[in-house]
């Protein structure tokens, strides 16, 4: 029915990466797709469809033994409550102005050698969250100023996702699949973590049992 990149039905012009502006043209050859208004409301129609299917936070990489650590790390935001709709200028390219949020947050302990923020989508379409946005940070940062989880932000090292590596790829869930749930992650960890280390693949083993603090910030958006 779909895959984790692209859903094209070429008899009705219709293709659209889950997770690109769903103005944009399909790359397909030949697809014939624009942004007619017809077809927008196919993507809709679409999303209304695929509401039951969601990854679910159970499905979460995140929630594996190997990541289990105390809650003491208190996130926040002045720009949206934990469980508050995320602004729209914070929502992606093509919906809003993917402008990162302020976050802030206490209580990683004074042990910790590093510190990962990640941003996972637990209500898409496919058979596990999405990690939108990944960094490595100092232990003594407490916080992100808005707009700063980008590559050129001192002592903030990108780690690349499934949608790139420019750092911030903001809420842009798919029209008429109903809100999504956007979980803002923060992680102390008890070692550092290696330089050669750029993908969230090779991040997650060695985040591995290492994890002495955790804490989390969770918004929803929807189109």
């Amino acid at each position: 029915m779909y895959n984790n990149n692209t859903f094209c039905d070429r008899r009705s012009g219709l293709g659209r990466d889950l997770h690109r502006d769903v103005h944009k043209p399909c790359a397909l050859p030949g697809c014939g797709c624009d942004a007619q208004p017809r077809k927008r409301r196919v993507i809709r129609l679409l999303g209304r469809l695929l509401r039951p299917v969601r990854a679910g936070t159970r499905r979460s990489a995140l929630t594996a033994p190997a990541f289990a650590a105390p809650e003491l790390i208190t996130v926040s935001s002045p720009t949206f409550n934990h469980g508050g709709v995320i602004p729209a200028m914070h929502a992606g390219h093509g919906v809003g102005d993917n402008v990162s949020p302020r976050l802030h947050w206490r209580g990683v302990p004074a042990d910790a050698k590093q510190l990962v923020l990640i941003m996972e989508d637990v209500d898409v379409p496919l058979p596990k969250p999405l990690l939108h946005s990944v960094a490595v940070l100092e232990p003594t940062a407490a916080g992100l100023a808005q707009g700063d989880f980008r590559p050129d932000t001192p002592d903030l090292r990108i780690i690349t996702t499934l949608l790139g590596n420019n750092g911030y790829r903001g809420p842009r869930p798919l029209p008429g699949h109903g809100p999504h749930h956007y979980r803002f992650h923060v992680f102390a960890l008890d070692r550092w973590v290696p330089d050669d280390v750029t993908s969230t693949k090779g991040l997650l083993a060695a985040m591995a049992g290492h994890v002495t603090a955790r804490g989390i910030l969770t918004g929803s958006y929807e189109r």
